[in-house]
């Protein structure tokens, strides 16, 4: 078991919540106590929580999750008042001062907003003050929506250099099949890569009242890997299982990551940024993009959209997504030299801001 010291404990909307919606007070209490224990141990805990849509619909009695944005971002703004009250009572019963933020995706697509949720975070930790995040419903929408918070604990566990995420949901970890309809599905114990195999084991089925299932979890599990960030995923019917996996007892689905494979500049342009346009590229700038190289203007076919020089863009390639990267090039000059030798870039444009269109060091294979 590796030493860990920095944590990101995620619940979801199934552990917090009963059957019809309203908050589990109760298990919440169990939650609380155990981040509490742990940070009186000396770890330092980041609280990733769901709930404040559930919480809202069970305030006011709503019995399904509307589909309409708008909806959602009511009941999200009566949730988050309930749920942070109650954490805050419960955690100062434990002589434990708690902070609220609230993110969207815009918030770390964003390099200064995204470095102002670091400092924030990391200097909470150091007044030893317990960061409880959750995604903020009440204003997103589609386009900068996180889509679930098991993704948003993966950014966190980025934002704060963690160690570890530790997932609690309403099931025991990855099965090899689903364990509510085959009682013969067998538990992995650790994973150490994610495999096609592995996101199709995974399946897309959730609760009623969370938006993540077991893929969004795998999902997580990999950018975590991908910056070197163990993850590990259990069942919420006992915190303390938390406690036991720190200790080296198996509890639930232990992914084990190995040296980052991405450096933190690249982890930002896969996960975390919004695409601003497309660009379509042949079968040679494609081969060349696999092996690392950068995207000359002579491999693209296409633009797409509207950018500017800077943007962060999507590169495609048979229609399919193939990597994204930071353009030295606006759309319009991008369509201008499309298809051309280097060499030709200045006679063409006028100018030449750089040999390629995308340097290998902004851009990353998907």
């Amino acid at each position: 078991m590796k030493k860990y010291k920095r944590i990101v404990i995620k619940v979801g909307s199934s552990t917090l919540t009963h059957a019809d919606g309203k908050l589990d007070i109760q298990q919440i209490k169990k939650i609380v106590k155990e981040i509490s224990i742990l940070t009186d141990q000396g770890y330092e805990c980041v609280f990733v929580t769901s709930g404040a849509i559930a919480a809202g619909m069970g305030t006011l009695d709503v019995q399904e999750k509307p589909h309409e944005i708008d909806e959602r971002q009511v009941l999200a703004a009566v949730g988050q008042v309930q749920l942070i009250q109650l954490y805050a009572q419960l955690f100062f019963a434990f002589d434990h001062k708690v902070a609220q933020l609230l993110l969207t995706k815009d918030d770390f697509a964003n390099r200064t907003r995204y470095l102002n949720a670091r400092s924030t975070c990391t200097l909470l930790l150091e007044k030893k003050i317990i960061p409880i995040i959750n995604e903020n419903d009440s204003v997103s929408i589609n386009e900068i929506k996180l889509g679930d918070n098991d993704s948003l604990s993966a950014f966190v566990a980025s934002l704060i250099d963690a160690d570890l995420i530790f997932i609690l949901t309403d099931i025991d970890g990855l099965y090899d099949s689903d364990p509510r309809e085959n009682p013969a599905a067998k538990r992995y114990d650790t994973i150490t890569e994610i495999t096609d195999e592995i996101k199709h084991i995974a399946g897309t089925t959730g609760s009623k009242f969370g938006t993540g299932g077991m893929a969004t979890k795998v999902l997580a599990a990999e950018m975590a890997m991908s910056n070197g960030t163990d993850l590990i995923i259990a069942n919420g019917d006992d915190p303390h299982d938390i406690s036991r996996a720190l200790r080296g007892e198996k509890v639930g689905t232990h992914f084990i990551a190995s040296e980052p494979n991405l450096n933190a500049r690249k982890y930002w342009l896969r996960y975390a940024t919004t695409f601003c346009g497309n660009v379509f590229v042949d079968q040679g700038a494609y081969e060349a993009i696999l092996k690392g190289k950068s995207l000359l203007p002579v491999g693209i076919s296409e633009v797409e959209g509207e950018f500017e020089r800077g943007s962060v863009i999507c590169i495609m390639y048979n229609n399919k997504q193939v990597g994204v990267g930071i353009a030295n090039y606006n759309s319009d000059e991008i369509d201008k030299i499309k298809g051309q030798q280097t060499a030709m870039i200045k006679n063409i444009l006028g100018y030449q801001y750089s040999d390629v269109v995308v340097h290998s060091d902004n851009l990353v294979e998907i």
